[in-house]
């Protein structure tokens, strides 16, 4: 793909996930105007809305990919590999905020399957840092996920001036450590 189409491709893609959340029945023709783009441009990747809000998922789904992956989870030590994940996924959560979206991402059966693929992934990486004694075993199943999942989402939605390494450091410290005193 040239370099401008590939511009133009990130740019509706954003524009459109932006747009989409605000407003699900939003046109294509719109979307296409925000982007500064023609909507022939657009119709020619996308045939329909629908095939748009595909390709925002996909997209966000290969930036989440591509986190645990570069995380090395099941290579590196437990806290470098969380860190390197929170420090990953953070710029992918602020970059495709797509929170509305998201029930109607896993009525697109391909990619909530590839959803949960990654989150089978992480839940892994969960059970590994419970197994080596990062995590507490003697919490409810679930537990530490949700609270990670918390912690990374607030620190990439309502921090959005944070840069993600020390925003990264405070999830980690929060989750390994909690914020009590003991």
């Amino acid at each position: 793909m040239r370099a401008d189409a590939a511009r133009n491709l990130d740019t509706v893609l954003h524009v459109g996930a932006r747009l989409l959340a605000q407003d699900p029945a939003t046109s294509i023709a719109t979307i296409a105007a925000t982007a500064g783009v023609d909507r022939r441009t657009v119709y020619r990747r996308f045939a329909t809305r629908e095939a748009l809000l595909a390709g925002v998922y996909q997209a966000k789904l290969d930036a989440s990919e591509r986190a645990l992956d570069d995380a090395r989870l099941t290579e590196a030590p437990v806290a470098v590999a969380l860190h390197r994940y929170v420090e990953g996924v953070i710029p992918v959560i602020r970059r495709w905020s797509i929170q509305v979206l998201k029930p109607m991402m896993n009525m697109d059966v391909e990619a909530a399957a590839r959803s949960k693929q990654l989150g089978e992934r992480l839940d892994r990486f969960i059970q590994r840092a419970t197994d080596e004694g990062l995590l507490r075993a003697d919490l409810p199943p679930g537990w530490a996920r949700t609270l990670l999942d918390q912690l990374v989402n607030a620190a990439a939605e309502n921090f959005p001036d944070l840069a993600a390494a020390p925003a990264a450091d405070l999830v980690v410290d929060a989750l390994l450590r909690g914020i009590g005193r003991s």
